[in-house]
């Protein structure tokens, strides 16, 4: 799909969703967006409604708590803000901070509010160790999930640590079965995994059943719905449908993706193992051989 069609996809998504909410929040929230894509009162350099989707998505269940409470984003106070922070931890806190901060500040700037209700809102950096999942809640996980397209991308996830939104990025050209390898794009570089059996089998089984269900597919990636196989723009699965294969054994994508990574240093001290195995940063493979080695004084990586 070409970045021009993307863009296309993702503005007309981003408006749908926001339309889904009453005014004057569907407007404000539309001054945002115009605001983030460089077109406000002020230019700057305009963020890509693919980034900007991604904002909305993380604030979603906030905006739509505040809207069921009847509130709109001017009468959000710091005190709305800092008891919605309170019901979050770590990364996903500060995320959510961030985004709230993108919409006050944008709303500002369009002299939509006259105080930012973010201003001076600070979290703890805070250091949290990863914790594994018990094995029971594992165990079986792949009989439990429906159909072979869910089955690989729980078992990329939790066999590889293939991260999930990389998982629905894939391509069908992708898995190479020959060569028992797949491509994963992350950024500008490509990570190349070495597939074991089962991953193979899993493949394998995915694309049997998109040549069996839409033989005349046109979308280019390796996964697809009835709704996306021909779709003109070729989009990828959504982030709901991706959520939804993981609703089915109760666990969150970053967990099967931590505990494969968990699962890994407990059987090394060496960060660096962590890191040429998947390509995750040095901070956070020390921190996982920290955890399951919490007894050994672990030397910097760089």
């Amino acid at each position: 799909m070409s970045q021009e069609r993307r863009d296309r996809y993702d503005e007309q998504a981003l408006h749908t969703r926001i339309a889904r909410l009453p005014a004057p929040m569907s407007d404000q929230l539309s001054t945002w967006v115009r605001a983030l894509h460089g077109q406000g009162r002020y230019r700057h350099t305009p963020a890509g409604f693919r980034r900007i989707r991604r904002y909305l998505r993380i604030a979603w269940p906030t905006l739509t708590l505040w809207t069921a409470a009847g509130l709109d984003l001017r009468q959000v106070t710091a005190d709305h803000i800092t008891s919605e922070l309170a019901r979050h931890q770590g990364n996903v806190a500060r995320g959510l901070l961030s985004v709230l901060r993108s919409f006050f500040r944008a709303l500002k700037q369009e002299r939509l509010i006259f105080l930012n209700p973010t201003a001076g809102l600070q979290l703890p950096a805070g250091v949290h160790l990863p914790r594994p999942l018990s094995s029971d809640r594992l165990a079986g996980a792949l009989d439990r999930l429906d159909g072979p397209a869910a089955r690989l991308i729980v078992g990329l996830v939790a066999i590889h640590a293939v991260r999930a939104v990389e998982v629905v990025r894939l391509d069908l050209a992708d898995p190479d079965l020959a060569r028992r390898t797949l491509a994963v794009r992350r950024g500008e570089g490509i990570r190349l995994v070495h597939l074991d059996d089962l991953s193979i089998d899993l493949a394998a089984d995915r694309l049997r059943e998109r040549r069996r269900r839409w033989p005349q597919a046109t979308n280019p990636h390796l996964l697809s719905t009835s709704q996306t196989y021909r779709h003109p723009a070729s989009p990828q699965i959504s982030y709901c449908a991706m959520r939804a294969v993981f609703d089915q054994i109760g666990l969150l994508p970053r967990q099967v993706w931590a505990d494969r990574i968990l699962d890994e240093a407990r059987q090394t001290a060496d960060p660096v193992h962590l890191v040429r195995l998947f390509g995750i940063y040095p901070s956070i493979a020390v921190k996982d051989v920290h955890a399951a080695h919490p007894d050994k004084a672990l030397p910097r990586i760089r």
